[in-house]
């Protein structure tokens, strides 16, 4: 096993982590990148493939746990949960949590956003049972990089604008909050995120001061993806100047085209509330709709502006020896 630290954290052999990618995860996803050496993550819906009844957080956990024990048919090796906390009325983290407990599962992505999205008893009670906390922040700032590193965070994540999915506030490009987030923290190590999916890009990240990188739209177009192959194909052929912008909540996405794309952004252009453009995106429904259906029409498909160093369909394997450094 090499001696990062990022590596020595998470018991993994490469400082790769695959981001949870919510209804684009499932066990054999997760396995694989874990099975290659880096760290795969079950995301929000992982292995779910439409809408449910599932509506208690003790039905949601359970599904969870279901994904989480055959992911364990598949591989030895650690893979961590994505959670999502509220500061406030969190109903779903505790039994999260509980399961994520039970199951020994040995980390977690920790998704911050906001004012008290980091909540020092909840990440007490996750270093209390063993679980290493990869501290991710939709709008990471050195201020909120150092709050969650005196909370117990094990590793903080330095996102980018030019990432896929859920953008940060801030526009600040992957070049700049890398550095700056290196520098805010003490004592932990930092994975850049945004852009990532090839050598090259890794080699800048590392060389920006990250030990490792987070990695979602380069997993997106593997060979073990459950996407289908239209919507790879898709990703192969494009680049990052295909990808339209739009403000939603909480405050960007961008997508390859597609008539929900195209009616996002003239909504936007007319100058249409984040609200409104949040509920005509359908959330995580609209995500599912585009990338799992191909269905660019009531959905979309939502990447990383690196897109164009994706270059074809590979297994999950070779993205982990491409991406590590």
């Amino acid at each position: 096993m090499e001696t990062n630290q990022v590596c020595r954290i998470l018991g993994i052999e490469k400082p790769v982590i695959q981001g949870p990618l919510s209804w684009l995860t499932d066990a054999r996803l997760v396995a694989a990148v874990s099975n290659a050496g880096g760290l795969g993550v079950l995301g929000p819906n992982a292995g779910l493939t439409a809408e449910t009844a599932v509506s208690t957080p003790e039905e949601t956990a359970e599904k969870m746990r279901e994904e989480i024990r055959k992911t364990k048919l598949l591989t030895e090796k650690p893979f961590a949960v994505n959670l999502i906390p509220t500061p406030q009325n969190d109903i779903w983290t505790p039994d999260m949590v509980k399961v994520i407990k039970e199951e020994a599962v040995r980390a977690v992505v920790y998704t911050g956003y906001g004012e008290g999205a980091i909540i020092p008893e909840l990440f007490a009670e996750l270093k209390a049972a063993g679980v290493a906390i990869i501290y991710r922040d939709i709008n990471p700032t050195p201020e909120n990089s150092r709050e969650a590193e005196r909370a117990g965070a094990d590793i903080i994540v330095a996102t980018g604008f030019d990432e896929g999915g859920t953008l940060p506030g801030t526009g600040l490009g992957t070049f700049s909050i890398v550095p700056m987030i290196v520098d805010a923290v003490e004592h932990i190590p930092v994975l850049a995120a945004g852009g990532i999916v090839d050598k090259r890009t890794a080699m800048a990240a590392h060389a920006l001061g990250a030990v490792g990188v987070f990695a979602g739209s380069v997993f997106i177009s593997t060979v073990e993806s459950r996407v289908p192959l239209s919507v790879k194909e898709k990703i192969v052929n494009a680049n990052g100047l295909d990808l339209s912008l739009f403000r939603t909540q909480p405050d960007y996405y961008r997508a390859l085209p597609g008539k929900l794309t195209e009616r996002l952004v003239t909504m936007d252009k007319a100058g249409a509330s984040k609200e409104e453009l949040g509920r005509t995106m359908g959330g995580l429904r609209g995500l599912r709709l585009g990338m799992l259906e191909d269905n660019t029409d009531e959905g979309y498909i939502s990447l990383g502006t690196g897109i164009g160093g994706i270059k074809a369909i590979i297994s999950v394997g070779e993205v982990v020896e491409q991406l590590r450094v």
